[in-house]
């Protein structure tokens, strides 16, 4: 999902921005000769993601900095662990020092929040999906780092898939209109989403051939009566009121798939540091 031509783009661009035109401090601090260790913990336990980026950080400002990880991405780890050693020119890693951790950090929480979810929902066939709530030009990294989380991606841009929403609904005039002009437009590589507030609407979707449908806010007990209505015909989604209390429920009325914006908008930075031996 992250190709190391796109990642190494960002990260350049990651360390134009903190950079700038040089720093000052590191500069004025070290010289070209000095030579330093550190090692990457955590203060807190949760699950590894972006350790390839972390190193990429590095690579593109020395080839002389060695890293060594005792994690992968997808392994958890506890508070107090050591996660990786750093070592050589001192300047360098002082100064990609804080891009290397805003990337693992942001990466780590992410993933380690998806985690919870899909652990929640546990045996269960519902898997646990993110949203387009992402952060803008940070999205690849983001749904990366869900599917290391353990979680499963929804349509990554507007382009994958037709999502007809309540306002296309509006604009169109009704659902059935919008899913047919759709129909006639779209390749047939696209399948065609319908977010349905009620079960008229799932059985409007239903009869109009829509290939996902989506429950949208709806009560555990509706969910309930619109997954027997639908009964295999189409793809099922649940969506809404999606927090670590609520998805078990939402995944015991028999839906495929529950996303959430949470376990990207609502997943704090993991608490990892950088500490100099």
């Amino acid at each position: 999902m992250l190709s190391k031509f796109y990642a190494e783009e960002h990260i350049k661009k990651a360390l134009e921005e903190d950079i700038g035109f040089g720093d000052i401090t590191t500069e004025y601090l070290t010289n070209e000769t000095d030579k330093m260790s550190c090692f990457l913990n955590t203060r807190v336990d949760g699950v590894l993601c972006g350790k390839e980026i972390f190193k990429t950080v590095f690579e593109i400002l020395s080839d002389k900095i060695e890293i060594k990880f005792y994690f992968d991405d997808g392994d958890k780890f506890k508070k107090g662990d050591r996660i990786a050693d750093i070592t050589g020119p001192a300047k360098y890693i002082l100064m990609g020092e804080r891009v290397a951790l805003n990337y693992v950090q942001r990466m780590s929480g992410i993933a380690t929040e998806t985690r919870k979810y899909q652990d929640a929902i546990g045996e269960l066939k519902a898997k646990i999906v993110d949203t387009r709530k992402t952060t803008p030009l940070f999205r690849a990294f983001e749904k990366y780092s869900v599917k290391i989380g353990g979680g499963s991606l929804h349509r990554f841009n507007l382009s994958d898939c037709a999502m007809i929403k309540d306002n296309h609904i509006k604009y169109a005039g009704s659902l059935t209109n919008a899913v047919n002009k759709l129909r006639k437009e779209i390749s047939h590589a696209h399948k065609i989403e319908v977010e349905c507030d009620n079960i008229e609407q799932v059985s409007e979707a239903l009869d109009c051939g829509a290939d996902i449908i989506m429950l949208d806010n709806m009560s555990v007990e509706d969910m309930k009566k619109c997954v027997a209505l639908i009964n295999g015909k189409a793809i099922v989604e649940a969506s809404g009121n999606v927090n670590l209390d609520t998805v078990r429920r939402i995944a015991e009325t028999g839906v495929d798939i529950i996303s959430s914006s949470a376990i990207v908008a609502k997943a704090p930075t993991l608490d990892l540091g950088l500490d100099i031996l």
